[in-house]
């Protein structure tokens, strides 16, 4: 018995279509094309950020008594410390604005409030007695536009007194236009590189194929920590922003056209 090929039954024309068309459909199948570069670039660009939040609370404290005792007269006690605490909270605002920070840029917190337990020696020898108080938080936020009145506010709230300044983050006013810059030169590097291998391997290249992300401009904002006597302790450099990093990946595939032409 003899078997025939399916493509034999076909004419001359159809045949060598078909026989042609089976390259493409091995492409198609998933396997490497072999007229085809590809190439992978990332970039990194370092901008200097023209913005930053500046992050600090305020915080009162109810008298420690002993567990026993704390009922009734605590209450009367927590009232006094928040009544205190926003006092402290409205001076901190008047110093800020008098400073010249607009109302809006100053961000208040919701109150926050935390038993705490303390141990301490008590009356009889190598015994210890459990006393409990409440802490009463507030933060605050205040948004710099204007980098170099950081050191002014950062006076301004030393003289409001803050029990704790948390740091300055440092960002970027318009994030999406130093991420595009990061992608443009990623894109930029690919280009680079494939001229490159095609110079070398003496080939010409073709249109674009396939054009990738292979991952998105990475931002992150740059976090300082900053103790509350920053400002009186002499140091310029603590207020210097320094740069922030951004990289792009990208994967960029083009035709190969062929050998290239002789001059």
């Amino acid at each position: 018995m003899r078997l025939t090929h399916p493509c034999s039954r076909l004419p001359g024309g159809l045949l060598a279509l078909a026989l042609a068309s089976l390259p493409m459909a091995a492409t198609a199948n998933g396997q490497p094309d072999p007229h085809r570069l590809d190439v992978q670039a990332r970039a990194e660009i370092d901008v200097v950020p023209d913005q930053a939040t500046l992050n600090a609370r305020l915080w009162e404290r109810t008298p420690a008594i002993a567990q026993r005792d704390a009922s009734g007269g605590d209450d009367e006690a927590l009232g006094k410390a928040r009544a205190r605490l926003e006092e402290r909270a409205a001076t901190l605002i008047q110093t800020l604005e008098a400073a010249g920070v607009e109302r809006d840029a100053i961000s208040a917190g919701s109150l926050r409030v935390q038993p705490e337990r303390l141990r301490e020696p008590s009356e009889q020898e190598g015994e210890t007695k459990t006393l409990s108080r409440t802490r009463l938080e507030r933060p605050f936020e205040v948004e710099i536009s204007e980098l170099d009145r950081l050191p002014t506010i950062l006076d301004a709230l030393t003289e409001a007194g803050v029990d704790s300044l948390d740091g300055v983050t440092y960002d970027l006013a318009d994030r999406d236009a130093a991420s595009d810059e990061a992608l443009s030169k990623a894109l930029q590097r690919a280009r680079h590189k494939a001229e490159l291998m095609a110079e070398n391997l003496d080939v010409e290249l073709g249109d674009v194929m396939t054009v990738s992300e292979n991952q998105a401009p990475v931002f992150q904002p740059r976090r300082m920590a900053m103790s509350a006597d920053a400002p009186e302790s002499g140091g310029a450099s603590e207020y210097r922003p320094g740069t922030i990093s951004i990289d792009a990946a990208v994967s960029v595939g083009w035709k190969i056209e062929g050998k290239k032409r002789e001059e």
